[in-house]
């Protein structure tokens, strides 16, 4: 299945479209499902049967809320950093509840971000770690500060899910990262918001 969607030229200013081929079949049925014994409730998301890969693939309800959590900084630009991905993945996703929430450092804390979800209506909480690799605040600290969280609320159930890892698509997102950086250098696009103001993108050369 291709998508399509167009975007500004940094260097021109013209549209362009951009191609982009979906990691799913179009063959892809909706029914709901009903789940024998299951520990989260199944009245409230939609369920996918993947036909290629053979398995059940469920879909965030309106009922359900997600929190993005990254580690947090005292370095404020980073911290607002999660705020603007956040927004894209709600605006891309459509989901009615998502929230940004830190780890440590800074506000809003997971607790917080919890609390907030509750008041928003929800009754499912999924944690999703911004994060690359499954090492200590994935298997230990995320998990303890989510656990008190979700003391304050009864009869909620949350997942924490697994962080970025070894996604196929990071190899685009990596990709896509050297490209832009390859064309600033350049001179033939602006620094990307990641980078702009600290002049860091730039092409050393040892004398």
């Amino acid at each position: 299945m291709v998508s399509r969607f167009s975007r500004s030229d940094s260097a021109s200013g013209k549209s362009v479209r951009i191609h982009h081929r979906l990691p799913f079949p179009i063959s892809v049925k909706l029914q709901r499902i009903m789940m024998k014994s299951s520990s989260f409730p199944t009245n409230s998301s939609l369920s996918l049967v993947n036909e290629e890969r053979g398995r059940v693939e469920h879909k965030v309800g309106e009922h359900d809320a997600v929190i993005i959590v990254d580690h947090g900084s005292r370095r404020q630009e980073s911290n607002l950093m999660l705020n603007e991905f956040v927004a894209m993945f709600k605006a891309r996703t459509g989901y009615q509840i998502v929230e940004p929430a830190h780890m440590e450092l800074a506000k809003p804390s997971i607790n917080d971000a919890f609390r907030l979800c509750m008041q928003k209506g929800a009754k499912r909480v999924i944690i999703s770690p911004f994060f690359l690799s499954p090492g200590r605040h994935w298997l230990q600290d995320i998990p303890a500060l989510v656990a008190d969280a979700s003391k304050e609320h009864s009869g909620i159930s949350y997942i924490i899910t697994a962080p970025l890892g070894l996604h196929e698509l990071m190899v685009d997102v990596m990709n896509d990262r050297i490209k832009h950086c390859l064309t600033h250098v350049a001179g033939d696009a602006d620094e990307c918001s990641v980078c702009a103001g600290t002049g860091k993108c730039r092409l050393y050369q040892n004398q």
